[in-house]
């Protein structure tokens, strides 16, 4: 278009020749159009790209995530997951939509600019370039300002919604011990110190942005006192001097656009990095694979040939530490046969629950090995693994949905008469026929409708309807009443039929009935037989059921 401009002064109004004018603005009429349509292809595309881009990286993120072990999320606050799912992936969308693909056209509106100066008058060209190097200058200070200040930024948006997650969960526990003060005071310092990182941004921002403007404003001074004198002197067109001009304005105004795609630039770098390390950390918990054959297993026991055993269980001399060095087992060993029900007691951090986690893979031995079925879980892929079993946990949590879906969990072969059966088998149905809409009842986050028997009940009903062929029940009554729990052990013994069992539990009357009971003490195993074989021996297990036998002669006085 000042390429027009330049014809139009020089060729026709300059010399007063009107003849061919309309054709030169019917040309700039179709450029205008020209360029109208292909913004909007390019903002739809590009628009249309980001949000592809976008959705199959929230896809790819949140793939990894369940892939990741148990051990990471005990790093991890759920709030900075969120952060990466999220808000960074937001921001990278604005890069895609708005930054890269505008920056390159940007630099190519440049070259052209550039070309067509030179072309024109190169001594005046070189004039509007003079001020190249003060834009060098301040683009790579506001770049290396930037870029660290966002950082800052992203990093505490992720410290923000990791409090908010953590604290709007256990409001009632804020509330109940009155910590609102205190509570709000360590929000108030975070959001602060966020304000303060968004406040350094801007600060950079508004500098590099009126900076431009006048490296731009000098460029153009310098066009027209040098251009003014040559156009006076007759070495240079009018129309040149006036194209000279818009065409710097052009020249500086992709410059000055991308002081705001630095903006989104740097905040996408930032997030970038956080997105990328989510994404490269390993999955120490793999698909299953072939193992060595080996001779012998943690002291020299004698490794045990295969032996394909549906719903058997061999724990061979497993030890294990969560942080490489602190033991919480140590050497334990025991078989479970097929349809057996095992019962495992023992003091706090007796290492009870890590038998359940190693069981399922949600850590791997530090040495031994574990077999089901007669094969290596590390050999078994981890779906393979995990449909042998059903874990019943002290903690339930339901998901936001519907009685029957919580049951269900999304499993399409599970009928709703399968549903049905399972409740009525635990006797959950007694409590679901009494509310208002039966098993299409809703049910809150974390099951928050719903009293703790209920949600155990539920919890039962969900291992059944799995039809598992082994069941794991981790202090699955601990938290519920007398009465309740008098309902459970009946629901129970349903569950438990024709399946092997393995229970954890801190009331010793839940398991009286096993058909073996292991004792932890200390990460070793160091006793095992049956409820008479035990008391008989006195040991660490008499004295457990002496200590609970007293606290209940306490409590019914």
């Amino acid at each position: 278009q000042p390429y027009l401009v330049k014809v139009a002064i020089d060729r026709h109004i300059q010399p007063g020749n009107l003849a061919g004018l309309d054709r030169i603005a019917l040309a700039f009429l179709a450029i205008l159009f020209a360029s109208f349509s292909l913004e909007f292809l390019q903002t739809w595309m590009l628009q249309t790209t980001g949000q592809r881009i976008m959705f199959d990286m929230r896809l790819q993120i949140y793939r990894h995530l369940q892939e990741l072990d148990v051990q990471f999320y005990d790093r991890n606050p759920v709030g900075r997951l969120m952060t990466r799912v999220t808000t960074d992936v937001d921001v990278l969308n604005d890069l895609f939509t708005a930054g890269v693909v505008s920056i390159f056209g940007d630099v190519f509106m440049l070259a052209g600019i550039m070309i067509v100066l030179v072309v024109m008058d190169w001594r005046l060209a070189l004039v509007a370039f003079s001020v190249l190097p003060l834009i060098a200058v301040v683009t790579q200070w506001f770049r290396r300002n930037a870029r660290e200040s966002y950082r800052v930024v992203r990093t505490l948006i992720a410290r923000i919604n990791a409090f908010l997650q953590e604290h709007i969960t256990g409001m009632s526990t804020v509330q109940l011990f009155r910590q609102e003060r205190r509570i709000f005071g360590q929000f108030n310092d975070i959001n602060r110190r966020h304000r303060d990182a968004n406040v350094d941004s801007i600060f950079y921002y508004a500098v590099f942005y009126p900076a431009i403007e006048i490296i731009g404003a000098l460029a153009a001074a310098l066009i027209i006192w040098f251009g003014g004198g040559w156009t006076i002197r007759g070495t240079l067109t009018l129309g040149s001097l006036v194209a000279f001009l818009q065409y710097s304005q052009r020249f500086f105004r992709p410059i000055s656009d991308m002081s705001e795609k630095f903006n989104v630039l740097q905040a996408a770098m930032a997030s970038s990095e956080r997105i990328f390390k989510l994404l490269d950390t390993p999955v120490k918990i793999g698909a299953g694979q072939p193992l060595e054959p080996r001779h012998t297993v943690g002291r020299g026991l004698q490794a045990r040939p295969e032996r394909p055993s549906t719903g058997s269980i061999a724990f061979e001399d497993v030890s294990f530490a969560y942080n490489g060095t602190d033991y919480v087992l140590r050497n334990v060993s025991f078989d479970v046969a097929p349809g057996e029900r095992v019962g495992i007691v023992g003091a706090t951090g007796a290492g009870k629950s890590t038998l359940i986690n190693l069981l399922l893979r949600f850590y791997d031995t530090t040495s031994g090995r574990i077999l089901v079925g007669g094969v290596d879980v590390r050999a078994m892929g981890l779906q393979q693994l995990r449909d042998k079993f059903s874990l019943v946990l002290q903690d339930v949590h339901l998901f936001s949905g519907t009685i029957a879906s919580n049951i269900r969990l999304g499993t399409a072969a599970i009928t709703d008469e399968q549903v049905r059966a399972a409740a009525r088998a635990v006797h959950a149905d007694r409590f679901i026929g009494e509310l208002p809409q039966g098993y299409e009842h809703p049910v809150a986050e974390r099951g928050a409708t719903l009293s703790v028997g209920q949600k155990q009940l539920l919890s039962f009903a969900r291992a059944l309807a799995f039809d598992p062929e082994i069941l794991v029940l981790d202090e699955a009554t601990s938290s519920v009443d007398t009465e309740t729990e008098l309902t459970i052990r009946d629901a129970l013994k349903v569950l438990m039929a024709g399946r092997t069992t393995l229970a954890i539990a801190h009331r010793l009357s839940t398991i009286q009935d096993m058909d073996k009971i292991l004792v932890m003490h200390h990460g070793e195993l160091r006793e095992a037989g049956t409820h008479q074989e035990l008391l008989a021996r006195r040991g660490i297990y008499y004295k457990l059921y002496q200590l609970q036998f007293k606290d209940q002669e306490l409590l019914s006085r």
